[in-house]
């Protein structure tokens, strides 16, 4: 009933087929990512919901609101052993930030219009509805068929953070010598673009970002320091994790990958301040001297409104001196490995190859293994935005081809390009026929060296060069393609 609805219906909706749930899911969330919107996947009942279920816990740690719709078996045969019968909300109830299935035709329009609002207010996050056969074939009354557009977008109904926390955050702020800003992917989702900048400004402090903050500001500003962290980051950055007085943690969690667990900056080795839309997320991993819990782009506006000095130009050009110095160096070792001839190449020339042919506005999807780390410390983004994507909640194989597909449709007119290991394209690779079928402009770009090379890296540097399990034959990439 579902499919033949959007056959008969005049909707409006753009439906994707794919050749795996999970490519579905991944879609959407990159779809999400680059346009603003609230993405959304279906599936079957069954097999269908066990499949999407990575997607939508990637899409939800990262904050993306995804809705994904399984279809399941009719209320009426449940507990009779009918094929597919699975408690869809028991599985998604912990890896959804809402979740329900629908028992009676009564309550769709209300349940539809409570995934939107729980996916977009507050944290965004994935939401999953269950959607049984007999309820899709029964009548809905039309007057309760009716939605908020506002919440078609996030994120919705910001909220402010409070004024006596913020005027002591200002107050700190302006005290320290060497602040610095870590910006994680809460900004970019609030769109706090231009409050990052005018902040930084006014502080001469320079802006780290997380490998999901990337975007905030342009990585050709004289303060835009790029990603710290072990996953992306580089000694002559992290130094500057290591002499600030303050840092300023902004929509970033400050987990595991972005400090090196835990130890840049180190515990009460400077003060904290804290902006996050959770605010359970705030002082987990450090102690707080303040806590802004609301929305980072009307949070940094309280501030700079609270703010009633600013740095002097000579602080600015001080630590614009000081990023120089650190990115001179940073891009004196890039440089020698991107220009090497060796074989096989190094994966520093790949990026300084993407470089040269891409334009400023294009969208790079990366999958987690070695693409990631590379493109996020080398690959220069010269505008504010969401330009880059990966999925760093989980960092599941098989991300970047369907993602790319979903980005495609994001952000329309933008080159798309999806860069990933030969590892990757093994869990994916049915999804070339998906944009065969579509005719997408996108390129796809294989790192190939026969390896699972996350997993063989930490056996050769942690286990003796132990190597079990991680190697398998090579594939002529663009030959599968041409097929």
């Amino acid at each position: 009933p579902f499919y033949d609805a959007l056959y008969r219906l005049d909707h409006g909706i753009t439906h994707i087929l794919t050749r795996d749930e999970r490519s579905a899911a991944y879609m959407a969330d990159a779809y999400a990512r680059v346009s603003g919107r609230v993405g959304v996947c279906e599936g079957p009942s069954g097999g269908g919901a066990t499949y999407i279920l990575p997607g939508v816990v990637e899409a939800g740690e990262s904050s993306i609101p995804v809705l994904a719709i399984n279809t399941d078996i009719s209320v009426a045969a449940r507990g009779r052993f009918p094929l597919t019968e699975l408690d869809q909300q028991a599985l998604f109830r912990p890896l959804t930030k809402w979740n329900a299935v629908i028992d009676s035709p009564a309550q769709l329009p209300g349940m539809v219009r409570a995934a939107f609002r729980h996916m977009t207010t507050g944290v965004p996050g994935s939401a999953h509805l269950g959607l049984p056969f007999d309820v899709q074939k029964a009548p809905v009354d039309a007057d309760d068929i009716w939605a908020d557009p506002a919440l078609g977008r996030f994120p919705a109904r910001r909220m402010s953070a409070d004024p006596a926390q913020v005027e002591q955050a200002a107050a700190l702020l302006l005290a320290a010598r060497q602040p610095l800003i870590i910006c994680g992917g809460g900004p970019v989702i609030a769109a706090a673009f231009e409050q990052v900048q005018q902040l930084a400004e006014r502080l001469a402090a320079p802006v780290a970002t997380s490998i999901s903050g990337q975007g905030i500001i342009a990585d050709t500003h004289p303060l835009a320091l790029g990603v710290v962290g072990s996953n992306g980051g580089v000694l002559e950055t992290r130094q500057f994790v290591e002499t600030a007085d303050l840092v300023l943690f902004i929509g970033c969690r400050a987990g595991s990958v972005t400090t090196e667990r835990w130890r840049f900056p180190q515990p009460r080795g400077c003060r904290v301040v804290q902006i996050d839309a959770d605010p359970a997320t705030i002082g987990v991993n450090y102690p707080v001297d303040a806590a802004l819990a609301g929305d980072a782009r009307l949070v940094l506006q309280q501030l700079l409104d609270a703010m009633t000095g600013t740095a002097a130009p000579d602080s600015v050009q001080a630590a614009a001196a000081r990023v120089a110095t650190a990115k001179a160096a940073k891009w004196a070792k890039f440089q020698a490995l991107a220009d090497s001839d060796d074989r096989p190449i190094k994966p520093e020339r790949v990026v300084a190859a993407l470089q040269a042919v891409l334009p400023d506005d294009a969208v790079l999807v990366a999958d987690p293994g070695t693409p990631c780390p590379y493109l996020s410390a080398y690959y220069t983004y010269k505008q504010p935005g969401r330009q880059f994507i990966t999925n760093r909640a989980h960092g599941a194989l098989g991300f970047a081809l369907p993602a790319v597909i979903g980005a495609a449709f994001g952000r329309p007119g933008a080159k798309c390009v999806a860069v990933m290991g030969d590892g990757s394209f093994g869990f994916a690779a049915g999804e070339m026929e998906t944009l065969v079928r579509l005719r997408l402009p996108v390129t796809l770009v294989v790192i190939s060296n026969s390896v699972f090379g996350w997993i063989k890296a930490g056996q050769k540097s942690g286990f003796g060069e132990r190597y079990f399990s991680v190697d398998f034959e090579r594939t002529d990439h663009a030959r599968v393609a041409e097929a």
